[in-house]
């Protein structure tokens, strides 16, 4: 190999190259954080950690950091679609996670995407409020979110606060959780994983309701932290990317948790930014995850 003239080697291209395996991939369909902890840079990291080869359709930017959200800029539905296009006409998906969705045309984009190219393993983390107390999400989006995309994914991830305005009254205690995840049942979604960690106390609860099966709690300690922005964000990407792995649901949920909770607790103690910082994604990243052709 020769330098060229910028000193740089070119590595010549492999002839006859026999490919016997991809990586395992998944997509984010959400919005942009420009102080990386939340949105699809959280989502990236998570899917890098866990080993998985991670891609993004972008739906809005926002002018975010650990104190809050200062501006939206919404992307137009034409350029989500082109997106969308491009990832999944060339490298295709194994799962799916959406996230933040700010209009009515966003939401058919994403839900003619799951239909024309029979997406399996989505996960939709309904985002609309965030951890600073921000609205990231239009009233006219929320029916239409419901109606078009609960009845198309493998599993909704909402927190108390999002599960509150889907269901027009505020959740208080963990004795409401399994009524709330029915009920969210009932809204068209096949499985909802109704997150109880904004209730105070010690010990937080999580519940995974699926249709036509029995709910299933997962109990445990709460971790002290200041840090915990895109939490949510991360959960969601993390049980998508076990889903990719080849996790079947119940155990994608608890590998992610586990996931999420060593992500808290190592990035407990660092400092960035004011506010509320990032977790520790990369505590312990895995290697690429390879399977074999089909």
């Amino acid at each position: 190999m020769k330098p060229n003239a910028l000193g740089l080697l070119i590595i010549p291209a492999m002839q006859n190259t026999t490919f016997n395996g991809q990586y395992a991939r998944v997509l984010s369909i959400a919005g942009s954080d420009s102080g990386g902890g939340a949105g699809i840079q959280a989502d990236l990291k998570t899917f890098s950690a866990l080993g998985c080869y991670g891609m993004t359709a972008i739906t809005a930017l926002t002018a975010q950091n650990t104190l809050g959200v200062q501006a939206i800029h919404g992307v137009p539905a034409a350029f989500l679609k082109s997106q969308l296009q491009s990832v999944l006409d060339d490298i295709g998906v194994d799962a799916v996670k959406i996230g933040m969705l700010h209009s009515p045309e966003v939401v058919e984009v994403v839900a003619w995407a799951i239909d024309h190219y029979q997406l399996k393993n989505v996960v939709l983390d309904p985002v609309m409020v965030a951890t600073s107390g921000d609205r990231l999400i239009a009233e006219d989006t929320v029916a239409v979110l419901v109606q078009t995309l609960f009845p198309r994914v493998q599993l909704v991830t909402p927190n108390l606060d999002e599960a509150g305005l889907l269901l027009n009254r505020a959740l208080t205690a963990t004795a409401e959780l399994k009524n709330a995840a029915l009920a969210l049942l009932n809204m068209g979604a096949k499985a909802v994983l109704l997150k109880g960690g904004h209730l105070p106390g010690d010990i937080l609860s999580d519940v995974l309701q699926v249709q036509g099966s029995d709910a299933v709690m997962f109990e445990a300690a709460r971790i002290p932290s200041r840090n915990v922005h895109g939490t949510g964000c991360s959960l969601s990407s993390a049980i998508a990317a076990q889903l990719a792995l080849g996790c079947g649901l119940e155990l994608a949920v608890e590998n992610a948790r586990g996931f999420i909770r060593h992500a808290i607790a190592q990035g407990a103690s660092v400092k960035t930014g004011n506010g509320h910082g990032p977790l520790n994604h990369g505590f312990e990243p895995q290697a690429m995850h390879i399977k074999p052709l089909l």
